[in-house]
């Protein structure tokens, strides 16, 4: 018969259950963390992570742009980084090297964003957030702040 927590009696408690890998995980909508890695202009959450799940290869989570708001320009290290639209229009801006490209998005839409490519997301609409659903190929959320965006 097994524990209330779902580990056999006989078993020894040795171990560090903090995030077992024996079980699903839940993580409720009220239970995300925003003590993630930032960029000016807007807020993301952790869902699954390293932290909250005891994830290894992903970190997934939301990303909110209010209203008029431009994010800082930035990367997401080795990570590669897909995104699905969940509510509003975002823009996505990288450089070709020779000028800025604007991707244009709305509800339903995925975009990639390779590792290492400098970026920004912007929400132009002056009334409606932005609501992105994000996911990464990292442990956790690697966001590298930069001055201006570059090619690759």
């Amino acid at each position: 018969m097994t524990r209330s927590d779902g580990f056999h009696p006989d078993f020894p408690d040795d171990h560090d259950h903090s995030a077992p890998r024996n079980r699903v995980r839940h993580v409720k909508g009220s239970e995300l963390d925003a003590s993630t890695a930032q960029s000016e202009g807007m807020r993301r959450y952790a869902a699954l992570s390293g932290a909250t799940v005891g994830t290894e290869k992903l970190w997934m989570g939301e990303t909110i742009a209010e209203p008029g708001t431009v994010s800082a320009n930035h990367h997401h290290g080795d990570s590669e980084t897909v995104i699905f639209i969940r509510a509003g229009h975002p823009e996505f801006v990288f450089s070709d090297g020779a000028e800025e490209v604007r991707i244009r998005t709305g509800p339903g839409d995925y975009v990639f964003v390779p590792p290492h490519l400098p970026h920004r997301e912007e929400n132009p609409d002056p009334t409606t957030p932005a609501e992105m659903v994000i996911a990464r190929s990292s442990q956790e959320a690697i966001v590298v702040n930069l001055p201006a965006l570059y090619a690759l």
